[in-house]
């Protein structure tokens, strides 16, 4: 069985912050996500913004055991909470940032000590999913013509959540779908924006580069290829249209 882990876009020295981006998946799957496929290649360009955002900061991509959210297992929340419980100590904060199923993902581990904010981009939140005393800052965006996941169950679950005593900003993305690529400048602007509050002026440098000793693995994509992911992505929800 895959472990989950974190795979490193950026491992600066002495980061004691860490941005980890949860990509989207299935309702039910087993098989193992794989490098590839479009609900992680769109977490690249996200990846950018952050680093861009908090160039003392760590990012990393979330990896998963399986594809699929499975039911009542909630396995990408177990995972998730694993790799946040298994960091070195010297990541003190690290700001959750998930689209669809990783958005559902991030919500509901929102509530971990070390989360210093959670952003989820389109997140699927349906009907009767448990509240979660999630860390602020919390924003919700979702597209306006998103299909597959429900604009509305976000509002509700962030009412919720308001309701509970956490303040939440919901963000409504007019003429943008599921994908956010018609609008994506504007998604990697409020992923930069939130980063850069969230984590404030604090990043201090003080411990080595633990972070990649640890998981020794680094993302494989270059910058170069972060915007021919994106024209790739766009081409592939034309075809499907």
């Amino acid at each position: 069985m895959t472990r989950p882990g974190v795979d490193l876009v950026r491992h600066p020295a002495g980061a004691t912050d860490l941005v980890l981006l949860a990509h989207g998946g299935m309702e039910n799957s087993q098989a193992v996500p794989h490098t590839w496929q479009p609900p992680i290649l769109r977490m690249w360009p996200f990846a950018w913004a952050a680093r861009t955002a908090v160039p003392d900061a760590a990012i990393g991509m979330m990896r998963y055991r399986y594809r699929g959210w499975n039911g009542a297992a909630a396995d990408p929340v177990a995972d998730l909470r694993a790799v946040l419980d298994d960091l070195p100590p010297m990541i003190r904060r690290v700001v959750l940032i998930g689209h669809s199923m990783g958005g559902r993902a991030v919500v509901a581990a929102g509530d971990h000590p070390r989360a210093a904010g959670v952003l989820a981009l389109a997140p699927w939140l349906p009907p009767g999913e448990p509240l979660t005393a999630v860390r602020p800052p919390v924003t919700f965006a979702h597209g306006a013509d998103d299909r597959i996941t429900d604009p509305q169950a976000t509002a509700a679950y962030a009412n919720r959540l308001r309701a509970a005593g956490t303040p939440v900003r919901v963000l409504t993305i007019a003429g943008d779908t599921h994908a956010m690529l018609r609008r994506h400048t504007d998604w990697n602007d409020l992923v930069a924006d939130f980063t850069a509050k969230a984590l404030g002026d604090a990043q201090a440098a003080d411990a080595g580069d633990e972070l990649l000793a640890q998981y020794g693995r680094k993302a494989s994509l270059p910058a170069a290829v972060w915007p021919i992911v994106v024209a790739r992505l766009r081409l592939r929800i034309v075809a499907r249209s």
